[in-house]
């Protein structure tokens, strides 16, 4: 009797070991992230980057438990994240390092980790919607997701928003200082609203987004720095105001994550005055699959959209568009809603986004 069953594929051991050395790279890398942001939260590597310590010093700069504090400084010694010297027992951060591990600016990449750690609380959720659709809801995700998205983003903006994101869209920096009507959709924290009040007095921000206390810490921060020109609106951006008409409307890294994203474009067209602008920063990414491959960002992409920007689209029956919607159906996507002249920029020193710049005919 002739077997219907294929035959068994001819294993190559050494992709095996190779593969396998892979995903014990992935989970030593998920691990130490997790270390890394103990150190960006406590302060320890503020602390070291002072000067060389042992254990116990460092434990005493920090103001922590040695203990923990030496099991820790042993995981970022052997990872590869700080030297060590065994005859004097001292730790170093190198000062490359520490570009990345600390400061204020956008080189400090130690708030991603939190970002890890914070979805990673939510995968029961998930794996309950990819049994059962559905997904699991952003306000599942506040205010913590709040913080880390603050946190992940304010280097940039503060860096990066009036001095390189702005001047890409020709035109608009000028238009800005000469005194406009503005809205910033989704806007979290609102901290890229109140940069862009201070730094342009002659024009009004509105921003917008459904978080009460995201817009709390907003509010607070216009208030501390004397922002007239600044408020927050607590509302769902597919409900966007058209009347009186705003002369440009940002949206910063919020568009794909929307339950009706189509909608909301369509909204912002209408609320924009004729020759309006629409000024939209969202990932950098094809649409096709198969022209991401050899993007190193994908891997990133696809999984924060998984694990959140797909799912809380999907948790209000939304169409789920994902962080990788990528260029081609964003254009797509403007045009229908009614936007002209859409170019596509670079973000300066970010390789994650591309701004999008098109008008209201």
């Amino acid at each position: 009797m002739t077997s219907t069953h294929p035959p068994e594929p001819t294993l190559d051991t050494g992709k095996v070991e190779e593969f396998a050395g892979r995903l014990f790279e992935l989970t030593t890398g998920g691990l130490l992230s997790h270390l890394v942001g103990i150190g960006h939260r406590t302060g320890l590597f503020d602390a070291l980057a002072g000067a060389s310590a042992t254990s116990a010093e460092l434990a005493r700069r920090a103001n922590l438990d040695e203990r923990y504090v030496r099991e820790w400084l042993g995981a970022m010694a052997t990872g590869g994240i700080v030297t060590y010297d065994p005859a004097t027992k001292a730790f170093t951060l190198p000062p490359e390092h520490a570009v990345c591990l600390r400061g204020s600016t956008s080189t400090n990449l130690a708030p991603f980790t939190l970002a890890v750690a914070h979805l990673g609380e939510h995968l029961d959720e998930l794996i309950e919607a990819f049994r059962h659709g559905g997904g699991v809801p952003y306000e599942r995700f506040r205010p913590r997701f709040t913080e880390i998205m603050d946190g992940m983003s304010r280097g940039l903006f503060d860096d990066q928003l009036v001095s390189g994101i702005l001047p890409v869209v020709p035109g608009l920096p000028e238009q800005l200082g000469e005194g406009v009507r503005a809205a910033d959709i989704g806007c979290g924290t609102g901290h890229s609203v109140n940069l862009m009040a201070a730094a342009y007095p002659a024009s009004t921000f509105v921003g917008y987004d459904l978080a009460p206390d995201a817009l709390a810490r907003g509010r607070a921060e216009a208030g501390e720095a004397g922002l007239p020109n600044v408020s927050f609106t607590e509302l769902d951006v597919v409900e966007l105001p058209t009347e009186p008409p705003f002369d440009v409307v940002f949206a910063f890294d919020t568009i794909h994550d929307q339950a009706e994203p189509a909608r909301v474009l369509s909204r912002v067209h209408d609320a924009l005055a004729p020759g309006g602008v629409f000024v939209m920063m969202d990932t950098r990414a094809a649409t096709d699959l198969a022209d991401n491959l050899d993007n190193p960002f994908a891997p990133l992409l696809y999984s924060v959209s998984t694990l959140h920007c797909m799912t809380v689209s999907l948790a209000r029956g939304g169409a789920g568009l994902g962080t990788v919607w990528g260029e081609q159906l964003a254009r797509t996507m403007l045009a229908d809603a009614g936007f002209t002249d859409v170019e596509v920029y670079d973000v300066p020193d970010d390789p994650l986004d591309a701004v999008y710049a098109c008008r209201r005919p």
